[in-house]
């Protein structure tokens, strides 16, 4: 059911975990499922200089919150807002039909921040 690339980031996570004084959070959940994401980011002039991320959800839902901050970290805040669920899945080497929404919340989380960040400033 999943590729081997949703199995590595659900079982060893990229960047995970709570991020102290974070610069921005950004939030994204799915109340039909329950999963629900953060992502943290802190910023450097305009880059992203770390993300991280908490989720709670089923094994799509962590791996394409790993996923998505392998892509969006080191880029800028203007790149990273290019990032969508379609990279996030193709990254993955694909994702089943239903776990798709994973991917939206993923790209909607790392959004989220980024205009949380924007906001503030």
């Amino acid at each position: 059911m999943y590729t081997k690339k949703v199995i590595q980031h659900f079982t060893n996570p990229h960047n995970y975990g709570k991020m102290e004084q974070a610069d921005a959070v950004g939030e994204a959940g799915n109340p039909v499922c329950g999963d629900l994401m953060k992502i943290y980011i802190k910023v450097d002039g305009k880059n992203i200089k770390d993300i991280t991320f908490e989720t709670l959800g089923c094994a799509a839902a962590i791996a394409t919150s790993s996923m998505v901050t392998d892509l969006a970290k080191g880029k800028s805040l203007d790149e990273a807002m290019k990032i969508t669920n379609s990279d996030v899945a193709k990254n993955l080497k694909g994702l089943p039909p239903m776990k798709m929404h994973c991917s939206n919340l993923a790209a909607s989380a790392l959004h989220k921040a980024i205009e949380n960040y924007k906001n503030k400033k």
